[in-house]
């Protein structure tokens, strides 16, 4: 399976202001180097990165995506990612068609919320509440979160898949930043894991936004 596959990008997507941070993601650019589904799954999982995205036609932005235990029909910022790295209008996932733009330092994304499985959104009092806390036995995705500055739309978050499959603590979540801006109504400006930046909007007929800075690791 290595032979088959050596050549993959891996980018930081929701880096914050000064560029660090954000979320490992790895980008097979050729697709067509596997494509059965078990071997992708197999070698997302030997990558070990949150998420693993295959591209399939990379003209039409047709991707697979997975995590290192499950296929994904949609997921935030792999989507973000792949939109930065290949610079098309759109990406087609199983689960439907992600507008995408760039716009200066930031790579946009928009799609629909109930996409993804729901997450567990659970508000907490205060952002030092969210940063106390300790990562949770796997069973729920939960996605903990507080107000920072409420008035301003700023957050506080930590992502915790509870998969049980090594990734404990997601550092930066595009799906649960999607369906918290549709639960509250309205754009947010979101710090987080060690301190990665997701920005996000509410579009008309249910879509919303999810932007944020890409970088290039290797």
């Amino acid at each position: 399976m290595n032979a088959r596959v050596t050549d993959y990008d891996v980018l930081r997507v929701f880096c914050g202001p000064g560029g660090g941070h954000g979320n490992a993601l790895a980008v097979v650019r050729d697709g067509t180097l596997m494509p059965e589904r078990d071997d992708r799954q197999a070698f997302a999982a030997q990558l070990g990165f949150s998420e693993t995205v295959f591209v399939d036609d990379p003209e039409r932005g047709i991707i697979d995506i997975y995590t290192p235990s499950a296929r994904l029909p949609f997921a935030g910022y792999p989507c973000v990612g792949t939109a930065w790295l290949l610079d098309v209008p759109e990406l087609v996932t199983p689960a439907g068609v992600v507008g995408t733009r760039l716009d200066g330092e930031f790579s946009w994304i928009e799609a629909r919320p109930e996409w993804p499985e729901p997450r567990t959104l659970r508000r907490y009092g205060s952002a030092a509440e969210v940063d106390a806390l300790e990562v949770p036995p796997p069973g729920d995705w939960l996605y903990a979160w507080a107000w920072q500055d409420e008035a301003a739309g700023r957050v506080r978050a930590r992502g915790f898949p509870g998969r049980g499959d090594g990734i404990e603590e997601d550092e930066a979540t595009g799906a649960a930043a999607l369906q918290l801006t549709a639960q509250l109504g309205r754009a947010l400006n979101i710090t987080q894991g060690a301190g990665s930046q997701l920005l996000t909007a509410p579009q008309p007929e249910g879509w919303v936004e999810v932007g944020g800075r890409v970088t290039l690791e290797r």
